[in-house]
């Protein structure tokens, strides 16, 4: 009898949305060189096609509305919706399209596409392990991966900054991704 906590992964192939609701998408930047903020976006959605037997041939999209950026503080995260930064007014979605999928190893991908903030874009890869599968009490297949990745926030004109009367800056250059994610296995009618 197959074990239906953890589906091997030929069982995967087919089409995903992720679940806000068990998706996390976070971020980290160092403030004022000496401490870190931390972060994520509330309200997305994306698409992903998982081709077990060719991971080269699986996609991903991502869409997220620039203003949902929440960081704990309603100060700061309105100056980050602001122009200085995101503009959600003028630029209201973030969108990722994958371009490529490479497998590193057993349980680990590199997938890599276009990153648009700001209408900028510039490729980003973003290193995946896949944790696990199962079916949860609703009937669903899910699919978990966790991913990481690095980005210059300079790159998308995100450069606002002030500088420290110690020296050094503000707000960190670097930003560091953290995804958490639970994809939902589409049914036909679906």
């Amino acid at each position: 009898m197959p074990d239906t906590a953890t589906l091997a992964i030929e069982d995967l192939t087919g089409e995903y949305q992720l679940d806000p609701a068990h998706t996390q998408l976070a971020f980290v930047a160092r403030y004022a060189m000496v401490t870190k903020v931390r972060g994520l976006f509330t309200d997305f959605e994306g698409t992903v096609h998982i081709d077990a037997q060719d991971p080269s041939k699986s996609t991903a999209e991502l869409r997220i509305k620039a203003a949902s950026i929440d960081t704990g503080q309603e100060q700061r995260d309105a100056h980050l919706r602001n122009a200085d930064f995101f503009d959600a007014e003028n630029h209201p979605e973030i969108l990722f399209t994958s371009t490529s999928v490479d497998q590193l190893d057993d349980d680990r991908y590199r997938v890599t596409g276009d990153l648009v903030i700001k209408g900028v874009s510039h490729p980003v890869s973003v290193d995946l392990e896949y944790t696990g599968s199962a079916k949860d009490p609703f009937g669903n297949l899910r699919a978990g991966f966790e991913g990481r990745a690095e980005i210059n926030r300079k790159d998308w004109g995100l450069s606002w900054n002030a500088a420290l009367e110690t020296g050094g800056f503000l707000v960190g250059d670097k930003i560091k991704l953290e995804l958490d994610v639970s994809a939902i296995k589409l049914t036909p009618t679906q």
